[in-house]
């Protein structure tokens, strides 16, 4: 780590400018990769419902 380095947690100045860098704003799109995974994890409980099923009925 580079000497510096300024903890943004250090004082409300360094936060907000910590905050507000270019990167918070990309949150949002992080948050559309999970949907991929929740329709794979759907699909998933389905496919093993429908097995269950299967095997209770044969």
């Amino acid at each position: 780590m580079s000497e510096n380095y300024t903890d943004p947690s250090g004082n409300t100045e360094a936060f907000r400018a910590f905050v507000h860098t270019p990167e918070a704003a990309e949150a949002p799109a992080g948050t559309a990769g999970r949907l991929p995974m929740l329709v794979g994890a759907a699909v998933a409980a389905a496919v093993l419902l429908a097995l269950a099923v299967w095997l209770a009925v044969g």
